[in-house]
């Protein structure tokens, strides 16, 4: 084996301006948690599933210098956080839970826009879900 590493071409310059990176996000897509939530007498003290999804869009665009990890968001952290929210307490609203990881994120060095949604999706058995969703902008995208 040849200790030399594959030509990378490089494309500075040949990116025209009008396709040039102006928003970075990372999301967590559903993240399954089980959390003691409901305000119904047969939700009390009855964990449900539950699914939480975070999007954070960021302040820089461009990806970590030289491929390195340590310039990079650390998704174990942010799923850790979410699930350590989740059982921290029961709640009675996801809007209670969705607000809770909404700060937690929000507070985090280089988050420019933050969306949080929360979804149960074995309330009805004809929906894949019921939930809320909060966000630092209106619209689909900041």
């Amino acid at each position: 084996m040849s200790d030399i590493l594959p030509f990378t071409p490089r494309l500075d310059g040949l990116v025209p301006a009008s396709l040039a990176v102006r928003s970075a996000k990372i999301h967590l897509d559903s993240l399954e948690v089980m959390t003691d939530i409901g305000f119904h007498e047969f939700e009390v003290g009855s964990p449900q599933r539950l699914l939480i999804s975070v999007e954070v869009w960021l302040d820089a665009v461009d990806p970590p210098a030289a491929d390195l990890a340590e310039g990079a968001w650390n998704y174990d952290h942010l799923r850790i956080e979410i699930e350590r929210i989740a059982a921290s307490r029961r709640f009675n609203l996801q809007e209670t839970l969705a607000r809770e990881v909404y700060d937690w994120v929000a507070a985090r060095d280089g988050v420019k826009a933050l969306r949080v949604a929360t979804a149960k999706p074995d309330v009805y058995p004809n929906a894949r879900g019921v939930g809320v969703e909060i966000a630092s902008f209106s619209g689909t995208a900041p």
